[in-house]
């Protein structure tokens, strides 16, 4: 029925209104038709709360309190695709109080490298878990009949030079790291709009890729929302409509409008193409419509969530054993943000919060009896005050225990621009070092984006705590923490290095001339540091608890498999400590042979599981297709090859517990992909090359012999003729042989090719 009305309407509109409708009225509104009944749709920033504007004619105008939840970064670490989902569903709630039809996110891009400046907004350098977490949020949201605009497609890493850089990279490495997440969230969750990236892809706009925008998201993928600009993105609007970019943001353009009309008037731009976005358009539009807007959140309720998920995206990564705290008395509490916390990232998701946790007051709320003192530390910019540090110190002295907050500030991480290290300011970095020569019972609490260098102090320390960007209730979140009401169970979702010069894109970031070279591939991330054997600081999928867990009984369903279907893994987790506690299992697949290269493990299942003491879970995590599969260039699709796998059950990348061997059978019947120029390898590994090529192999290499003048039983030129045939072309092998042929080499060739054609 609605398809129906959406075509009458489409034939009712004249030229104008659709060119108009395909550009938004205002910075936050599509263009209504009042004659047709056809509603505005309203947009707001997001993707960790709603930053809906008062103003809806100015783009940056004071926005209207909405809870400020923990950002992508700290969200990521709790692995709990269900607290995710609740988080997405009170954001939802949130939007339809504030009147709002799509929030713009969630951030879906990989974390290619630490240093980039919006990696709060980011779930982790892996796409099945971006991918996994990613969903899990749109579902959340879009339970409440509010939109989501999955962001920013595609390989969007970095901030420098965002609006015009040039991501370039290979094939394979697009369709295995930076679209997966993407691909997952849009055939599980179907967000109602996707969002193109400011970017160039290998030198095309992305909001001008007939083949990303197209063939890839709305073809391949099934598609069925709308595809928005991200604001300013849009170079040429009439290009952008023929590659499949539905609506551009912000408006209101009128020569854009305009030189929409004037594209379909010279038959530039075909009406049907127009009207394929104009349909899209009208469908989120009125399926927005069709939800109640006005209900009030509980503020209180989403208050406790937000505390419930930054504690749950706390990760512990040190502890000599000193936390939980057992109620201290005197507490010297040091840094700016404990009495001024720094819980989101600037830009445009930067929310007005209905409420705001005081890291120092929850503290003093959980031990009132206990004689808390505070100074500075350090201030909020760059500067270097000696004096602060000597109150610090003077006051950790005193103390029985001692807590440092430390944020990096905004005019070092912030959407807009990228870091240039991985450090602490040097006051921060000497602040910790002078305390903890003086107070070894020193825990420091992180609030950042992404990875940081710790080895100038990190063994002075008794504990250290990940906090990310917590949200507006991440201060009582971590005091829950500190004395032992949450026990925590987050887990990286990136990987923090030793060093940046450790780091995959080093060299290749953030790209200079217009361009930023992909050269690392595939391998970003734990798959770069297990491949090239690099220690780091904190693995992925490292953190620590209050409490122990065991890993026994690996199950598999079956040990020989037909790659299309898949198999269940089972294994057991027994809390072995005294406290209730959570742990992240991850599975983590390993082939052990491919004619590809691959990363050593790939995760590809997870599971959090809550245990009490002594207590024993079975967790079971499925496997399909793409768990075993590559992306082949060559044959342009995911392949899996006969062979062995190994399955890895471990608490981190680095921490393997159980392993499994299972056997893969491809039900794949791929083309033959040799050619001219392939090898004598190549033919022997083809399967239906191999029947051809066999049995003549032999004879080739002493004729080959013959012909360099390695006579029987002599040495010849001192090497093994069938190692050396193996890389020759076939084709450069029969070349040297050329007098013993009936035909041209190249005839020879052409004639074996047609026998495995």
């Amino acid at each position: 029925m609605i398809n129906k009305k959406i075509n009458e309407l489409v034939t009712a509109m004249t030229l104008e209104e659709k060119a108009a409708l395909c550009t938004g009225d205002s910075p936050w509104t599509t263009t209504a038709v009042e004659r047709l009944g056809i509603p505005r749709l309203i947009m707001s920033d997001g993707p960790h709360g709603v930053r809906r504007v008062k103003d809806l004619y100015q783009i940056a105008s004071e926005s209207f309190p909405a809870t400020c939840f923990p950002t992508a970064a700290c969200l990521a670490s709790s692995w709990d695709k269900d607290l995710i989902h609740e988080v997405g569903v009170a954001i939802g709630e949130e939007c339809n109080t504030l009147d709002v039809g799509v929030v713009l996110g969630p951030g879906n891009n990989m974390k290619r490298s630490p240093l980039c400046g919006r990696n709060f907004e980011y779930f982790s350098e892996d796409p099945y878990l971006s991918g996994e977490l990613s969903s899990s949020i749109i579902n959340g949201i879009q339970s409440q009949g509010v939109g989501t605009s999955l962001k920013h497609f595609a390989a969007n890493n970095q901030e420098f030079q965002r609006f015009t850089m040039s991501s370039d990279l290979d094939e394979r490495t697009f369709h295995e790291i930076y679209l997966p997440a993407f691909e997952k969230a849009v055939k599980e969750a179907k967000p109602w709009t996707v969002m193109c990236s400011y970017n160039r892809i290998n030198g095309t706009f992305a909001s001008e890729s007939y083949p990303l925008l197209t063939e890839i998201l709305k073809k391949d993928w099934g598609f069925e929302g709308l595809v928005v600009s991200d604001w300013g993105a849009v170079r040429d609007r009439v290009a952008g409509l023929k590659a499949g970019m539905d609506l551009e943001m912000p408006g209101p353009k009128d020569r854009r409008v305009q030189s929409v009309i004037d594209a379909v008037q010279s038959g530039d731009l075909s009406e049907e193409a127009l009207n394929e976005s104009v349909r899209r358009i009208l469908t989120i539009a009125f399926k927005s419509a069709q939800t109640p807007k006005g209900k009030a959140f509980d503020k209180d309720v989403h208050h406790a969530l937000a505390r419930k998920a930054a504690g749950e995206g706390t990760v512990l990564l040190k502890n000599n054993g000193i936390l939980p705290l057992q109620h201290p008395k005197n507490i010297a509490i040091i840094g700016r943000s404990a009495k001024e916390p720094h819980f989101q990232g600037g830009g445009s998701s930067y929310i007005n919060v209905t409420q705001k946790d005081i890291p120092f007051d929850e503290i003093q709320k959980l031990v009132p009896n206990a004689q808390l003192s505070y100074a500075e530390g350090y201030t909020s910019g760059l500067e270097t005050q000696p004096s602060l540090i000597d109150e610090a110190v003077s006051v950790a002295k005193t103390s029985e225990v001692t807590i440092i907050f430390v944020a990096l500030p905004s005019i070092i991480e912030s959407e807009g621009y990228d870091r240039s290290n991985l450090d602490l300011t040097p006051q921060q970095v000497s602040l910790i070092q002078a305390v903890t020569t003086v107070q070894p019972n020193t825990i420091v609490i992180l609030n950042n984006s992404s990875a940081i260098d710790m080895r100038a102090w990190l063994d002075g320390t008794a504990a250290v705590l990940e906090s990310y960007m917590m949200g507006q209730a991440g201060g009582g979140a971590i005091a829950d923490i500190l004395f032992g009401k949450v026990n925590p169970s987050g887990k990286l979702a990136e990987t923090f290095p030793q060093r940046l010069e450790d780091t995959p894109a080093y060299f290749n970031f953030p790209g200079d001339n217009g361009h930023v070279r992909y050269g690392e591939g595939i391998f970003i991330g734990y798959r770069y540091y297990d491949s090239k054997q690099i220690p780091v600081q904190f693995p992925f999928g490292y953190g620590l608890s209050y409490t122990s867990f065991a890993y026994s009984n690996l199950g598999v369903s079956t040990k020989t498999i037909i790659d299309k279907d898949g198999l269940e893994v089972s294994v057991d987790i027994t809390n072995t400590g005294n406290l209730a506690g959570k742990e992240i299992v991850q599975l983590y697949v390993h082939d052990k042979e491919s004619k590809l290269v691959r990363p050593l493990k790939e995760l590809k299942g997870f599971v959090k599981v809550s245990l009490q003491p002594s207590e024993t879970k079975t967790v079971t995590m499925p496997l399909d297709f793409r768990s075993f599969a590559y992306y082949h260039p060559s044959y342009k699709q995911w392949i899996a090859e006969d062979g062995d796998f190994e399955i890895l059950i471990g608490a981190s990348a680095t921490d393997i517990r159980l392993k499994e061997t299972v056997t893969v059978k491809s039900s794949m019947q791929l083309p033959s992909l040799l050619n001219r120029d392939s090898t004598l390898k190549e033919w022997l590994e083809d399967s239906r090359g191999h029947q051809v090529i066999a049995p003549v192999a032999e004879n080739m290499a002493k004729q080959m012999g013959a012909a360099l003048g390695a006579d029987e039983g002599q040495e010849g030129i001192g090497m093994d003729m069938m190692t050396f045939l193996m890389d020759l072309p076939l084709l450069s092998i029969f070349h040297f042989q050329d007098k013993m042929l009936q035909r041209s080499p190249e005839e020879e060739v052409d004639s074996l090719l047609n026998q495995v054609r």
